[in-house]
């Protein structure tokens, strides 16, 4: 089986020590700093990536044939969602997580297998290895996510995707209320959105709420002027008031990306709109950015008038804020009102 695995995905599969060197390194060179030990016994090259989907085969080369499946963040990663990079807080990487009703594998440090109910229905097989199902991969990582911020991050990340829909995900954590971590996932519900397009975004809008809630926020709704001219997406709107949030990352930081995002800001404010930026730094300090945030919502009561802007949709603008509505696009289609948004940069 291992020889099927990942052929889609690129990925080296680990070989075992050959003493004449010829299918596998020697034991003298698997010893050297040519190769890299992946399991008991099972080497590539050095050179090779420890990306997440080549992480994934590396431990698929370990399953028996039936019982165990990849889970979590891993099988989200080998189904091609975004930012699935199987990383923890300080940036190492995680284990492979597993699931099996049973101990069927010896414990390993690229692996953590947890062993609870099972459902054969909800295994597939995807370019070899055997996954667990998107919606009960997505609701694991939600269950066992180190608080309710990342797991958020985990279920807007998964729509990002496509993957799953809200009702699905809302299905499969009803039918399962005895699952460990399952009450956390069940609160990702009203708080995760459909349109989001980096984890930073949803810490954005999570940090935004907390600071005055009762606010409802959207996700990256396109802005217009009155003739229908597009004015920008931000990452996060009041509708109400037309305060703004952006996530500035690295890549904001250079020359020609900055005078853009000026420009583009500038805009947004003569038509009666008030950008707030927020940077990484803020979140781990984030009074500052809640104080922009006062100013802002501030600076709009005081200008308080008619607006020069509206969310309202013109005839020719495809809506993509929802996963059904993103399914229902088809063909070159995709490309325009899509492009690659899995390729796109960390805002």
């Amino acid at each position: 089986m291992s020889q099927q695995i990942g052929v889609e995905h690129g990925v080296v599969l680990p070989v075992r020590v050959d003493p004449r060197g010829i299918d596998g390194p020697t034991a003298r060179e698997a010893a050297g700093p040519w190769w890299r030990r992946t399991s008991r016994g099972l080497y590539v090259p050095a050179h090779v990536e420890a990306s997440a989907a080549q992480r994934v085969a590396e431990v698929a080369c370990l399953l028996p044939a039936r019982h165990v499946a990849v889970t979590g963040w891993a099988a989200l990663a080998w189904r091609g969602a975004p930012y699935a990079e199987g990383l923890d807080a300080s940036g190492e990487p995680r284990p492979v997580p597993l699931a099996a009703p049973r101990r069927l594998l010896r414990p390993q440090p690229s692996f953590r297998l947890c062993e609870e109910r099972c459902d054969p229905r909800e295994v597939e097989r995807v370019d070899g290895v055997p996954v667990s199902s998107a919606v009960r991969a997505t609701c694991f990582e939600m269950r066992y996510a180190r608080d309710l911020e990342t797991a958020v991050a985990v279920l807007d990340m998964a729509y990002l995707s496509d993957l799953v829909t809200p009702a699905e995900v809302a299905a499969w954590v009803g039918i399962h209320s005895s699952y460990t971590g399952i009450e956390q996932a069940r609160q990702c519900l009203p708080l995760a959105r459909e349109n989001v397009w980096s984890p930073r975004e949803t810490l954005l809008r999570l940090l935004w709420q907390r600071h005055r809630p009762g606010v409802e926020l959207l996700a990256n709704a396109p802005v217009f002027d009155l003739e229908g001219r597009h004015l920008g997406t931000p990452d996060v709107i009041d509708p109400a008031t037309g305060v703004l949030g952006e996530y500035d990352g690295a890549v904001h930081h250079g020359g020609a990306r900055r005078a853009h995002d000026l420009r583009r800001e500038g805009d947004l404010r003569r038509h009666g709109l008030e950008p707030v930026v927020m940077v990484g730094a803020d979140a781990h300090r984030p009074a500052a950015f809640c104080s922009r945030l006062r100013d802002a919502y501030a600076r709009v009561a005081r200008a308080a008038g008619e607006r020069d802007w509206t969310l309202e949709l013109p005839h020719w603008w495809r809506p993509t804020h929802t996963v059904e509505l993103r399914r229902a696009i088809e063909g070159t289609e995709r490309e325009i009102w899509l492009g690659d948004r899995s390729a796109r940069p960390p805002s």
